[in-house]
């Protein structure tokens, strides 16, 4: 059996130690044999063992993440591991339940019951919309969901956008030149983005087009093909835009909607392209939706308290 691991999102020199010499402690350990070429590592060898290697490699991901560094005492204590948990013969070992990618900080899993639900709606569906307040993670996993597509070749590019919607500003009137003006309104991207990805290898995927951030008025025209696509901040998008982006989608390609119904921009509530899907997708088959709430923040406590309080109002005020 042989079994392809590619490193787009980790620094080969650091997880494979000096001379290759973590994965010279692999092969010592276990009778596989491991080719690197470039990013890529080959697997080879018997099933069960092909698929040990390829849990242990993946565990050092989550160490070297973690840590921000690789021993060679780490990688033996790993291989121990794995050889334990998967001590009796002919079994093969089951990666950690949710887990959607492992990124250079660890694995990247759900926390909570609604981002759970999120999460398999993900695996089941090509569009998924996720509607919740802030700090559900909805940006976050949406991002971690494209990056692990983007690593195990599901996906070619990931194409994430935003509608650059502010009150009482214009993108014409902002100064500096048009990267300047987008990048304010697409800076959370960046950031999901830089907790999964090295600051070196994210410019290059940046830079070569595989990973492109845009706003979305920049969607227009494009038909994508095996792309992982995510559209955040949804709820600022017209009824038009949203049809534009959804219908942008190639073939091989899924998507992600996110958005907040609370924080609407336009000018009246009617004008949200999300508030309007809802009802017009809702029973269409391979697109799933997920409502997200206070249970789900994962931020600093006080968020969920914020939240909870503001509804309050809102309720209060409509008595």
């Amino acid at each position: 059996m042989e079994k392809i691991l590619e490193l787009k999102t980790i620094e080969p020199a650091s997880l494979l130690g000096v001379g290759d010499a973590h994965l010279k402690l692999i092969e010592e350990a276990l009778p596989a044999t491991l080719v690197v070429r470039g990013e890529v590592i080959k697997i080879s060898g018997d099933k069960t063992i092909v698929e040990q290697v390829h849990e242990i490699l993946h565990e050092m991901m989550t160490t070297l993440g973690s840590k921000g560094s690789l021993s060679s005492r780490d990688v033996q204590k790993l291989i121990t591991l794995v050889q334990s948990a998967n001590g009796h013969a002919g079994t093969t070992p089951v990666p950690p339940d949710h887990v959607i990618h492992y990124g250079r900080k660890g694995a990247i899993v759900p926390k909570t019951t609604g981002q759970v639900r999120y999460a398999d709606l993900v695996m089941k569906n090509d569009i998924v919309f996720s509607v919740g307040p802030a700090g559900t993670g909805k940006t976050f996993l949406a991002v971690a969901f494209a990056v692990a597509a983007l690593e195990s070749h599901e996906a070619d590019r990931i194409i994430l956008c935003r509608p650059a919607v502010e009150a009482g500003e214009s993108l014409g009137f902002l100064p500096g030149d048009l990267k300047e003006k987008v990048d304010p309104y697409l800076a959370p991207l960046y950031d999901a983005l830089s907790y999964m990805l090295p600051q070196n290898k994210m410019r290059t995927l940046l830079e070569n087009k595989t990973i492109e951030v845009v706003p979305l008025a920049y969607m227009r025209g494009r038909t994508l093909d095996n792309a992982f696509m995510i559209l955040d901040e949804a709820q600022n998008a017209a009824v038009m835009q949203m049809k534009m982006f959804l219908t942008r989608l190639g073939n091989g390609s899924r998507a992600i909607v996110t958005g907040d119904v609370t924080q609407i921009d336009l000018k009246k509530r009617t004008d949200s392209g999300l508030v309007q899907v809802v009802q017009i997708l809702q029973n269409v088959e391979g697109i799933g939706f997920v409502t997200l709430d206070e249970a789900d923040v994962v931020r600093h406590p006080l968020v969920r308290k914020i939240i909870l309080a503001y509804d309050g109002h809102q309720q209060n005020k409509k008595k």
